[in-house]
């Protein structure tokens, strides 16, 4: 086979190209930080980062749910506390008011605070988080008591359920029947009434009553705090997660910056090597002299 000067010439062009092309690639992931900028530089690492990339995603999605978690929980919880101080405060008022010394007179002052009270645990049923209620199940745009202390609710109430992961979710919000309900409000009311009647015996008969709201209200938000403590876990194992996603993702994209710079300095030795080759190779040839 006849090797002509083009030919040698044509092959280094190629050679200096292809070394060029490297040189390009090693320089795009030290300023980028990437092992690949476009598809095609390496399939696999590609569809892998894809997988990955949506798996961190979903885990950070869980991460945004769970605080959503945390806004219903930690205000329903500070709402049944509220509750349970103002039934505490109802049952001191019923064995103050059950006291034989206690007139008419003063029972009916009892009664103003009695009142008072229950429009305030009226106002607790209503709370409302991000102009949610948060005492209606899934309804969260009704109001769930009157300010007479009517249920407004019809029927059962059903849940408000957040995912946490894949195919699990955490119940966020309280069952207002548990608590909340109309015999909660009833009971309330046969007190006050037997304030303004100054009925003793009905009177003391409400202490039994109002401590069965305030159990109600303990049992409710036992059960909530239960549902924290997993939701505890869960938070752990989101950012368990969170972290070995990333990492994964990050050494399958994330170029080695140490191993660029090496194969970078590499090419470039080659690149002067065959530039000082090339610069052989095309030597003066016939026609010159025969200009």
């Amino acid at each position: 086979m006849r090797v002509t000067q083009g030919m040698l010439t044509n092959n280094m062009l190629q050679n200096l190209a292809s070394s060029n092309q490297r040189m390009n690639q090693y320089m795009e992931q030290l300023s980028t930080g990437k092992k690949i900028t476009r598809p095609s530089d390496d399939p696999v690492i590609a569809m892998k980062g894809m997988d990955y990339r949506t798996e961190v995603k979903q885990v950070e999605q869980y991460m945004r749910n769970t605080s959503e978690l945390h806004n219903w929980m930690d205000n329903s919880d500070a709402a049944l506390d509220k509750t349970t101080q103002g039934l505490q405060r109802l049952r001191e008022l019923a064995v103050q008011a059950s006291n034989d010394t206690y007139d008419a007179e003063e029972r009916l002052n009892i009664q103003e605070e009695a009142m008072e009270l229950k429009e305030h645990l009226v106002e607790i049923a209503n709370t409302q988080v991000n102009d949610k209620y948060i005492f209606n199940g899934t309804d969260t745009n009704s109001r769930p008591v009157a300010d007479d202390g009517t249920i407004l609710r019809d029927g059962e109430t059903q849940p408000v359920e957040i995912a946490v992961a894949q195919g699990t979710t955490l119940q966020a919000s309280v069952n207002p029947d548990d608590v909340f309900s109309q015999e909660f409000f009833t009971r309330i009311d046969q007190f006050i009434t037997g304030l303004g009647e100054n009925d003793r015996n009905a009177i003391e008969g409400s202490l039994e009553a109002i401590d069965e709201n305030i159990n109600a209200t303990i049992n409710t938000r036992a059960e909530l705090g239960a549902r924290m403590n997993r939701l505890e876990l869960v938070e752990n194992r989101l950012s368990e997660q969170e972290i070995i996603a990333t990492r994964t993702m990050s050494e399958n994209e994330d170029v080695d910056y140490s191993k660029a710079i090496m194969e970078l300095m590499t090419q470039e030795s080659l690149h002067r090597a065959a530039l000082s080759a090339g610069s052989r190779i095309i030597q003066p040839s016939l026609m010159d002299f025969l200009r």
